[in-house]
């Protein structure tokens, strides 16, 4: 099984900062609301600099379903943090108006996930119905892990998380990544960066429901920066 495509709770660009990166954002911590900006400058606020930075947008799942053909996504390149508002803007627009929220063809989880089953079953690997259907099966197939390391990540912050912070390292198809998950007062969001001292566009990931609390909290971080 392939097991090394993913690894939650392993160290990365906080882990650099922090002494303790897993306790910093504890509402105990005196400092915490500095070690928030702190962290969002590092992991949003350079590379939207650099217009390196995608908001990704995820909503479908209510009601405690999570069936991967319900999750939908849109994506949108972040200039500015007036980019960011204006996708929360027409959100709220969509819901208030009752209309579809925005959504690309593109799917985050059953498309890939079907690929991955297909190319285990071209390379001989019988896989039961549990071990298609169960997202805690998929690590028994390649691509697996990944795909349910993302799938946990998409769940918590759909359904919250009590831990307020962790860190994953994943491999995907564009190379390896590292997660940084949020869950605090303030708005749950994650981000997804490429490895050290690459490139790559950063990925600013989060519920719909999150998009105003988060743009606040962006605001006040980043203008401190």
């Amino acid at each position: 099984m392939p097991f090394n495509e993913a690894k939650e709770h392993a160290p990365g660009r906080l882990h650099a900062i922090f002494a303790e990166p897993y306790t910093a954002f504890d509402n105990l911590v005196t400092e915490r609301l500095l070690h928030l900006r702190v962290a969002v400058q590092a992991l949003i606020g350079a590379p939207l600099a650099e217009g390196r930075l995608v908001l990704r947008v995820i909503h479908g799942w209510e009601n405690g379903g999570f069936e991967p053909a319900d999750l939908k996504h849109s994506d949108h390149r972040l200039g500015s943090l007036s980019d960011l508002r204006r996708v929360a803007e027409a959100y709220r627009h969509a819901f208030e108006r009752q209309r579809p929220l925005p959504r690309d063809d593109a799917s985050l989880l059953a498309e890939p996930l079907a690929r991955a089953i297909a190319a285990a079953e071209a390379s001989g690997q019988a896989l039961n119905e549990e071990t298609r259907t169960i997202p805690a099966r998929w690590p028994a197939f390649t691509r697996g892990l990944t795909l349910y390391t993302f799938f946990k990540v998409y769940h918590r912050l759909t359904y919250g998380e009590d831990d307020p912070y962790r860190a994953i390292h994943c491999q995907t198809p564009e190379g390896p990544r590292e997660i940084h998950e949020f869950h605090l007062e303030e708005g749950e969001f994650a981000v997804v960066s490429p490895a050290e001292g690459e490139a790559d566009d950063s990925v600013l990931l989060l519920h719909e429901s999150q998009l105003m609390p988060v743009l606040t909290l962006m605001e006040g971080a980043l203008a401190q920066a």
